[in-house]
């Protein structure tokens, strides 16, 4: 399927930015957020909007921890396809470079703020 899947130089800033500002430990956090968050509140977005890959690189692994067959899973709901489709890998890396564009939207760290305060 994938090995690694990489964000949109202009998001690789915004993952450093938002792990930093709210104190979240490693980048891998922010991004299961974002990928999370572009999945339950957007349409179904179109592949040729998929992005450069010249931003943050994660390993399957450390971007999904042990939750690779749902993140999968997800997707492959969303977009009816099965889970060993080549388009499944486009999908998480168009959803991953969607939602962290929008969490770096102010009334989103707002939001995320209320989320992690102590």
């Amino acid at each position: 399927m994938f090995s690694h899947i990489r964000t949109s130089k202009e998001n690789k800033e915004i993952v450093t930015k938002l792990t930093s500002k709210f104190n979240l430990g490693s980048e891998n956090v922010i991004a299961r957020i974002a990928l999370a968050y572009s999945l339950e509140h957007d349409d179904k977005l179109d592949l040729k909007d998929l992005k450069d890959s010249g931003g943050k690189e994660y390993s399957k692994s450390v971007l999904f921890g042990d939750n690779e067959d749902f993140y999968i899973g997800l997707v492959s709901i969303k977009y009816n396809l099965h889970t060993s489709n080549k388009n499944v890998a486009k999908l998480v890396k168009l959803h991953l470079d969607n939602g962290l564009y929008k969490l770096s939207n102010k009334e989103i760290e707002s939001f995320l703020k209320t989320l992690f305060s102590s």
